[in-house]
């Protein structure tokens, strides 16, 4: 069905007036002109949209319940048109990212600061989510990026590493550990863990290197939890180096890990041959840039 926006716009000021002498000066048409156009749409839709008599022009019973879905085309189509033109421009729109909770706590909001001054009237919308949602979030299209630490073996996700990072002890600047510039899995022994949950991508990552986990008396669904609880004095934890705050924290400590080296390796993911939009795309270069300036720190 071939129904232009200007027949839509002529059916409308012609409804709105009263007259199809006044509405084709107001389109700026002459009167036959609007006429056809009139006539046109009314044998595309196969009905009569007004009552005409020599004196008057009014709505048709159909043509009154038209009339509210014909400017409502007209409105909508505006709006796309001003909102694609906007995000063409890459000054407005929205981008939405699924993060995995250890990326999303310190590193994360450093990106969307410096985004936020760049494009302030891009939207941004965050999942923040386990690795398994995270993942599911792209696939399914709910997401434009993710962050995360798993994706590289899905046949419908490209997967972009950019950090390799080890785990590191976190505890506090008094506890007995954080006097030494190494720390050894075998000497956690002695001290209350907080540990993630089996359904943690990084539990697993553990326990796929440590041949014996030290015991642990807490466990938690996210590692950013753990900190909030290595904070408290409630015990130690192994996280991602990513995880312990950047610069001097006023309470907590970050000490390698040793014997073995377990890490992750962390990168952007994004549904395979998916086209990202103007405002993603901005974002997505922005975070390939901040992600190389840690891997440099």
């Amino acid at each position: 069905m071939d129904i232009s926006l200007i027949d839509l716009r002529s059916f409308v000021a012609v409804a709105e007036l009263g007259s199809f002498h006044q509405a084709a000066m107001v389109l700026n048409v002459s009167q036959p002109a609007l006429t056809r156009r009139i006539q046109k749409l009314e044998t595309l839709l196969d009905v009569q949209l007004f009552d005409r008599t020599t004196r008057k022009v009014s709505l048709s019973v159909v043509g009154r319940d038209f009339m509210p879905r014909a400017r409502r085309l007209i409105d909508e189509l505006d709006l796309s048109m001003l909102s694609i033109r906007d995000i063409a421009e890459r000054v407005s729109g929205q981008v939405t990212i699924a993060c995995v909770p250890t990326a999303a706590f310190y590193f994360l909001p450093e990106v969307i600061r410096s985004f936020g001054l760049e494009f302030p009237r891009i939207r941004v919308k965050i999942i923040d989510e386990g690795a398994n949602l995270v993942l599911r979030s792209v696939i399914q299209g709910e997401a434009d990026l993710g962050i995360n630490m798993i994706g590289s073996e899905e046949p419908d996700i490209e997967f972009e590493p950019l950090l390799v990072e080890p785990f590191v002890l976190a505890c506090l600047r008094d506890h007995p550990l954080a006097s030494q510039s190494e720390v050894r899995w075998r000497d956690l022994i002695p001290y209350k863990m907080i540990i993630a949950s089996r359904s943690s991508g990084n539990r697993l990552l553990i326990d796929q290197e440590l041949e014996a986990r030290p015991r642990s008396l807490y466990e938690v669904q996210h590692l950013t939890t753990a900190l909030g609880m290595v904070e408290a004095g409630l015990g130690v934890a192994a996280l991602p180096q990513m995880t312990i705050p950047r610069g001097k924290h006023h309470v907590v400590v970050g000490r390698p890990l040793i014997e073995p080296v377990v890490t992750r390796t962390m990168g952007i993911i994004r549904r395979h041959g998916a086209r990202l939009s103007p405002a993603a795309s901005s974002f997505y270069h922005l975070l390939k840039s901040r992600w190389q300036g840690v891997q440099q720190d």
